[in-house]
């Protein structure tokens, strides 16, 4: 079975995404940030976005590991966090 969970947008990914938070159905972050960019294909700002966003995997930093090679669980939480101005 596909683990389910929740992908949350912050600052420009939001604005981008045009809503907080939506659902994800996939076994890695790869496939999970995919179906968001396929969801959201309308919106070119939305991938440009992701290009440049940190993410973080049910609280964890997933830094530079390949995508593709972090996984999702059943009830998880995808953070996708875009560089912020100032700090």
């Amino acid at each position: 079975m596909t683990p389910t969970g929740t992908v949350r947008y912050w600052a420009a990914a939001k604005a981008a995404a045009g809503t907080a938070e939506e659902p994800y159905a996939a076994e890695t972050l790869a496939e999970a940030l995919e179906a968001a960019r396929t969801a959201h294909a309308a919106h070119p700002e939305f991938a440009r976005v992701l290009r440049r966003s940190s993410f973080l995997v049910d609280g964890d930093p997933v830094g530079t590991r390949d995508h593709a090679a972090v996984p999702l669980v059943q009830g998880g939480t995808v953070e996708v966090l875009p560089p912020f101005a100032g700090g």
